[in-house]
């Protein structure tokens, strides 16, 4: 039977992931600053230990020790002076000298604590100076001051031998000191060479360690990314077909696996979006065929069935002068009815006209003054304004670049429905405001009638759409529909505004120029003959 259980074959380079290669590369560079950091560290330290022993003790021992030296001049020249002259002044210099000397040999034994040799070298000098002042000094300063005694003289004679001792104790104890110190400063100057040693070689593997490290980012990292964003610059520039070049550490190579995979799905449904973009292209003009086909049939059947309808029209009204009272009442009745639906049939073909002319026939853009365009609108509405006893105020209004006729088909409908809804009982109160904001006009036409409720907020400007029945108020339904369509035409929006409770206000919107809409264009010149022609009745 073959081993199915072998144990597991250590990983290659290759399999390596970005974030292995990290944890290595940076584990192997702290223990290589660490090393060289605690190195470093120890020989700073050695340095300041010896710096500290050379300044704080060898200097300034062999300083004390050359007072020491200087006091006991001092003590044996006036020692001297005063034994051979008796004048007490050369007293002075001895006392002075006795001074610095316990306060030398003091500094000493507190400098030298842990140097045995340089304590017994301060011994035997101690031992010297206690001899030659018990010998000598002490019996010259116990002399009467005045004239110098013969002891004296003799004692100053003999005490060059004694104080030849002293000397020699003390130079031997400089000649320790200066060696002290010597090889003091010969350590220090090893330490220092040492650091320097020790810190170029910081600098070096630190140097080495970047360069390492950032040649390592840039073959594992840096260039499988640019190589990467390279491959997928030119996808994005349209060679869909380009494969992706699988570089750099594992995880890497699995993410362009994966972009390449990415690519070939995009591949696979840019092609069925292609395919399905052309199916809408064909679909998308199909509709605007239909759109357009829609539009013209609603242009010229309501310009068409203006003929049969004015001849209904002008029949039932001669039926109703010639025979209205000889029949009976139900008659009379029924006639009104014809005459009134003719009516109201006529209305609502004219409306249903103008609305299929608005962005057809009606095309013609111009710099417009609105002021003009408003005046003109409340001239036409003269007579409904003034039986409502309507009270209109306005802003200052722009010029725009837009369709004339247009504009005062959206003034006239706007203000004619706020003459309209309003409070019976109650002149109306009606205010246009006009604020420019960037690229945009934002109208308002803002009155205190009856209003309108939220839930029919959008159902008011859908054509035929109405709130109340024509015995309360008479319309077709279509004039705010028409606002709209030529509101939009115009690149705006127009809407209720929700925040005003005390009447309605209407808010739109109006671009300084129309937007260039390739599928909105003017019928031609015998298109328009065709379908404007009114009718001959006979």
């Amino acid at each position: 039977m073959h081993d199915d259980h072998r144990p597991p074959r250590p990983r290659s380079l290759s399999t390596w992931t970005t974030r292995r290669w990290l944890r290595v590369g940076a584990a192997l560079s702290l223990t290589v600053l660490a090393a060289l950091g605690l190195t470093g560290a120890w020989v700073l330290q050695r340095t300041e230990t010896i710096s500290v022993d050379l300044v704080d003790t060898r200097s300034p021992a062999l300083t004390s020790s050359f007072r020491l030296e200087a006091a006991m001049l001092n003590q044996e020249t006036g020692i001297r002076g005063y034994g051979l002259t008796g004048n007490p002044e050369f007293l002075q210099p001895y006392q002075q000298g006795l001074a610095d000397q316990a306060t030398c040999t003091t500094r000493l034994t507190e400098l030298l604590p842990d140097d045995p040799e340089a304590l017994d070298d301060l011994a035997r000098v101690e031992t010297a100076i206690a001899d030659w002042q018990e010998k000598i000094a002490r019996p010259i300063a116990a002399q009467p001051q005045g004239t110098p005694s013969p002891q004296a003289t003799g004692l100053v004679t003999d005490s060059k031998a004694s104080f030849d001792a002293l000397r020699t104790a003390m130079t031997a104890q400089q000649d320790r000191l200066r060696a002290d110190r010597a090889e003091a400063r010969d350590a220090l100057t090893t330490t220092f060479d040492l650091r320097n040693l020790v810190f170029t070689a910081i600098a070096a593997v630190v140097a080495l360690l970047t360069v390492l490290v950032f040649e390592g980012l840039r073959r594992g990292i840096t260039r499988p990314l640019e190589q990467l964003g390279a491959d997928t610059r030119r996808i994005t520039k349209g060679e869909f077909e380009h494969a992706i070049a699988l570089t750099g550490p594992a995880d890497l190579r699995q993410l362009s696996a994966d972009v390449d995979s990415m690519r070939r799905r995009l591949v696979h449904e840019l092609a069925f979006t292609e395919e399905a973009r052309m199916r809408l292209d064909t679909q998308a003009a199909d509709l605007q065929r239909s759109n357009a086909e829609l539009e013209q049939f609603a242009y010229v059947a309501s310009h068409d069935l203006q003929e049969p309808l004015r001849k209904v029209s002008s029949f039932t009204q001669l039926l109703q002068r010639r025979y209205g009272g000889q029949l009976d009442a139900r008659a009379d009745q029924y006639i009104g009815f014809a005459v009134d639906g003719a009516n109201r049939m006529q209305t609502l073909i004219n409306d249903l006209l103008d609305f299929s002319r608005v962005g057809r026939v009606l095309n013609t853009t111009d710099e417009v003054n609105l002021e003009e365009t408003l005046d003109r609108t409340l001239d036409a509405l003269g007579i409904a304004i003034q039986e409502a006893g309507a009270d209109i105020t306005h802003d200052p209004l722009p010029a725009l670049v837009a369709d004339s006729t247009q504009m005062g088909m959206l003034f006239q409908n706007l203000i004619g429905n706020a003459v309209k809804f309003h409070h019976p009982g109650r002149p109306p109160h009606i205010h246009i405001t006009a604020e420019r904001e960037g690229p945009l006009w934002h109208f308002a036409v803002t009155d205190d009638g009856i209003g309108i409720a939220p839930e029919f907020a959008d159902k008011v400007f859908v054509i035929f759409q109405r709130l109340h029945t024509k015995e309360a108020f008479s319309g077709s339904g279509i004039g705010l529909a028409m606002c709209r369509k030529i509101v939009e035409f115009h690149g705006g929006t127009i809407a209720v505004d929700p925040d005003h409770s005390d009447g309605t206000r209407i808010a739109f919107t109006l671009a300084a120029r129309p937007p260039q809409d390739p599928r909105v264009t003017p019928l031609t010149g015998a298109t328009r003959a065709g379908t404007e022609a009114e009718p001959h009745t006979p």
